[in-house]
């Protein structure tokens, strides 16, 4: 079997200047970035691990544990368990708007797929009578999938949706929701969407293959049809070291 040269350790030439002001940590991660932004380093190339690292250039773990979470933090390397420090996978540049994420991903030329992890037909509580605008009591249908492009987990997203119009387990497993609603006739006019970020929890964390405490980007989308009726909330979470949303914007 031919291995790959991604999963060989990067070696980074780095020389410190033990009196110079600047933090060794520094003197560390802003060589990397450099190797990294000018792709010398190549996206998912493994990174010399930080006891290597620390031992090689002679200076203390947590000193390149923190050089390394700066670049971590700046959304260069990811860290997954059962694969080591890699330098981040192309991102996925999403421009907001009222559109599918498989379809998206697929116009970039991603190769996706979707786990569902869950499929729950119930009865509304509180909070979903509240998020569809429906009443407490409705048959509602409460979705959990798990988002890969690449082979990588990149999301997790949970929807809630009116019954009368909720795709099946089946369609849902091999297709995305809104191109499931759009074959159903489901006409979506406009959407109130907003984003956040949060540290993962550590269910999270394991579904997406990263560390714990990792950051995510949060979406929480409310979408409205023709009639002013909510045709689904969703709920979602995305590894913000591969996820990010432009947003386009209009001088007065």
């Amino acid at each position: 079997m031919t291995s790959n040269p991604l999963d060989t350790p990067y070696i980074a030439k780095i020389d410190l200047d033990r009196d110079s002001t600047v933090p060794l940590y520094q003197q560390i991660s802003e060589p990397l970035t450099k190797l990294i932004m000018s792709g010398t380093i190549e996206a998912g190339r493994l990174i010399e691990d930080e006891v290597s690292l620390a031992q090689r250039l002679e200076v203390s773990r947590p000193t390149t544990r923190r050089a390394l979470q700066e670049l971590v933090n700046g959304g260069l390397l990811v860290r997954r368990r059962g694969v080591g420090t890699r330098v981040t996978p192309t991102h996925v540049h999403r421009q907001i708007g009222l559109t599918s994420l498989n379809e998206d991903l697929a116009a970039q030329g991603y190769e996706t797929r979707t786990e569902v992890l869950s499929y729950q037909v119930q009865l509304a509580n509180e909070a979903q009578a509240a998020q569809l605008s429906c009443e407490v009591g409705d048959e509602v249908v409460s979705i959990e999938r798990l988002r890969w492009i690449n082979d990588n987990p990149l999301g997790i997203m949970h929807n809630t949706i009116p019954s009368a119009i909720a795709p099946s387990l089946t369609e849902l497993s091999q297709k995305g929701l809104y191109k499931c609603l759009a074959e159903r006739d489901v006409k979506m006019a406009t959407a109130v969407q907003v984003l956040g970020a949060r540290l993962a929890t550590d269910r999270e964390a394991d579904l997406l293959g990263l560390e714990h405490g990792s950051a995510l980007m949060t979406m929480e989308r409310t979408v409205y049809g023709l009639g002013g009726e909510v045709v689904e909330y969703g709920r979602h979470v995305y590894d913000a070291a591969q996820y990010t949303v432009t947003i386009p914007l209009v001088a007065d």
